[in-house]
């Protein structure tokens, strides 16, 4: 109950009181979402994208245990979600966004202080937690993007306007950085910290402003079936290949919870840039959002008793 409790008020009341402020304002002075989604998506989110991997610490024992792991358990998700897709058919575009709400997760804002709360006696636990968030930043602005690119590009296109997302090279270029120690003069760093800190913020407004004027009353059989999938078959797939491969103690623990989380907040933003559903993007990432407490505390529960 502990746990429930610390992860309905140090993290998802902050959230839903940033998507509400958001909704309010854009009710207020109607926003130009295309405005937003552009100084999110190729302004905020490459700083973040890049601060996050030049600050982490990836050496880890367990580092390619973690990495195998997430290569399996995030192929599978994107495997059976591509069935769902063909056997439901869906078109091309709901197809893509219906694919990223269910492979992609909100492991920064939302795992990394649910890690901390879980393992602030061991250090471990977050540490894995941070490498997961990496992972996800990497596969959202490759497979995610390449997902809702496909959908609305034709082949010769689709690599021209892949390589046009800044994402891509903010990335590489802190991976390349960290790898080399390179310092960063503090008159970048410190525009670049800021810009990243004013992600969450603005990506949460944006969420908000997307939902504004959403009728939430009636849940469609497919945002269920989502919605579903990233609760609950995320972790039920984490289980059978953290047994697999033989995965135990704080690792184990570490790798079920990461896989809990609710759909990413990016896949919406994305879903908005790129012009596929992004409705039904913003309420997956809302009602996954709402429900994540209780399911997030039951596998956190699940975690500790058996591993």
């Amino acid at each position: 109950m502990d746990i429930f409790i610390h992860i309905v008020v140090d993290v998802i009341l902050p959230l839903f009181l940033l998507i509400g402020a958001g909704a309010y304002l854009h009710r207020l002075f109607h926003f130009d979402m295309n405005t937003l989604s552009k100084l999110t998506t190729y302004f905020l989110l490459p700083a973040v994208g890049f601060v996050n991997v030049y600050e982490s610490d990836m050496k880890s024992g367990v580092l390619l245990s973690v990495l195998f792991f997430l290569i399996l358990q995030n192929g599978t998700l994107i495997a059976l979600s591509a069935v769902m897709a063909k056997w439901l058919k869906l078109d091309r575009s709901l197809g893509a966004t219906f694919q990223n709400t269910i492979v992609l997760n909100n492991s920064g804002n939302f795992g990394i202080p649910v890690s901390q709360l879980v393992f602030r006696h061991e250090p471990l636990g977050l540490s894995i937690q941070i490498v997961v968030t990496i992972f996800q930043n990497f596969l959202t602005n490759t497979y995610g993007v390449f997902q809702f690119i496909s959908a609305s590009q034709t082949k010769g296109k689709m690599a021209g306007e892949f390589l046009k997302n800044p994402i891509i090279y903010a990335l590489v270029l802190g991976l390349f950085f960290r790898m080399l120690h390179i310092p960063i003069p503090s008159f970048l760093w410190n525009p670049l910290e800021h810009t990243a800190n004013a992600f969450l913020v603005m990506a949460l407004v944006t969420l908000g402003a997307q939902l504004a004027y959403i009728d939430i009353k009636r849940i469609p059989p497919l945002l269920v079936l989502t919605v579903g999938s990233r609760l609950f078959l995320s972790p039920v797939i984490a289980l059978i290949i953290i047994t697999i491969l033989h995965l135990h103690g704080v690792t184990a623990q570490a790798l079920l919870i990461a896989s809990s989380y609710p759909c990413s907040r990016n896949t919406a933003l994305y879903a908005l840039e790129y012009g596929h559903h992004p409705e039904y993007a913003a309420q997956a990432v809302f009602l996954s959002t709402l429900l994540s407490p209780a399911t997030v505390a039951g596998v956190v529960y699940l975690a500790r008793f058996l591993f």
